[in-house]
């Protein structure tokens, strides 16, 4: 295995929701929804994370070209993947190594000019709101986060937090253009255990948590609440525009894996030498846990009332085809209200509408 990890238990456990099944994922389905159109990811290095697990899972088909973007595109499905980092989605300038300022109430422009070109958007952002920040709005400095700067107001994580997704949420919702559907990815936890990344943490367990052998709380419950309201406003407004907002919601599915992390894993370490280097517990093994992220959205993209799902084989020798066309009432569909990858949601069926597709 890349990089020397010894086990590979962690490959075979697989998330599986209450009460009903999650589809496997169809790298070969997948494409053909998305076939003509194009999907960013925005966010951090945990976005890039997710973007590279859903090209490995669709390597089985076909592998992409360079696109803009840092993006991929799919030759044969007329199909790019895009990468936009932006860690705090909302405008930032870095100081010096150890503290950055954040403009709260501003977009930051190096996705936001360029986003409604897109048809998807798979929305994320959250450990770097852990680190030191001067909180801006209005062009004044209103606090910090783990600042430590005698007369300037210590924000909690969350007051960051809330307004930065604020700001991103209105500037997708401002899109005068934009037609696509947002994604929102939700936090989810890292696993350092006896220390922090930087004071000796690690994360060398090779089984998940059972059940209930670790609770969502404290900051972590703090950060995904905090996303989960912005969300819900974010939906409410966007409503009234016609702009879609869906719920990816890997948080307490995540929690449980302590074991899908690459700890001192995540690059070559010299044999016989004390190398004192960080862990990685907040990124993912590549395959692991993170392509759960890729089933969900792979569900939620099949519940779309307007997507059309249609499959074929050609059996060249025979000039025989088969083709199957997904269209589970039969008559024209639309998903009023989802909830999420785990709940049904509920559909408006037009009963006397012929489904076009």
């Amino acid at each position: 295995m890349k990089y020397g990890r010894p086990d590979e238990e962690f490959m075979k456990w697989k998330w599986k929701p209450d009460g009903c099944d999650l589809p496997v994922f169809d790298p070969y389905e997948f494409l053909e929804i998305v076939r003509g159109k194009s999907m960013a990811f925005v966010g951090d290095s945990l976005a890039r994370n997710h973007m590279q697990s859903l090209i490995c899972l669709l390597s089985r088909v076909e592998h992409p070209i360079e696109a803009h973007f840092n993006g991929s595109k799919y030759v044969s499905y007329n199909f790019t993947i895009a990468r936009f980092w932006s860690p705090f989605l909302v405008k930032f300038k870095e100081e010096n190594s150890d503290l950055f300022n954040l403009y709260l109430d501003e977009f930051d422009e190096s996705w936001t000019n360029y986003i409604d070109k897109f048809d998807y958007i798979v929305l994320s952002a959250g450990h770097w709101f852990r680190r030191p920040a001067m909180y801006y709005e209005n062009h004044l400095l209103v606090g910090c986060n783990y600042c430590k700067i005698p007369n300037v107001t210590n924000f909690w994580i969350t007051y960051g937090y809330e307004r930065a997704f604020r700001t991103a949420f209105k500037a997708i919702n401002t899109l005068e253009n934009y037609k696509g559907i947002t994604f929102l990815r939700t936090f989810t936890p890292s696993h350092f255990e006896n220390g922090e990344w930087n004071t000796g943490g690690n994360c060398i367990r090779q089984r998940p948590f059972k059940r209930n052998e670790s609770v969502l709380e404290g900051m972590n419950m703090d950060l995904y609440m905090t996303q989960l309201e912005e969300f819900r406003v974010a939906k409410v407004e966007g409503k009234k525009k016609r702009s879609r907002f869906r719920l990816i919601d890997p948080t307490r599915a995540m929690l449980l894996r302590p074991d899908g992390h690459p700890s001192k894993y995540w690059h070559w370490l010299p044999e016989n030498v004390n190398v004192n280097a960080n862990n990685d517990c907040v990124h993912w093994c590549l395959p692991g846990p993170i392509d759960s992220w890729s089933d969900f959205l792979f569900h939620l993209l099949k519940m779309e009332g307007q997507t059309f799902h249609f499959r074929s084989w050609n059996y060249l020798s025979y000039n025989f085809t088969i083709a199957n066309y997904w269209i589970p009432s039969l008559v024209k569909t639309e998903e009023a209200d989802p909830d999420g990858p785990t709940h049904t949601g509920l559909f408006n069926l037009y009963l006397d509408e012929v489904d076009e597709s």
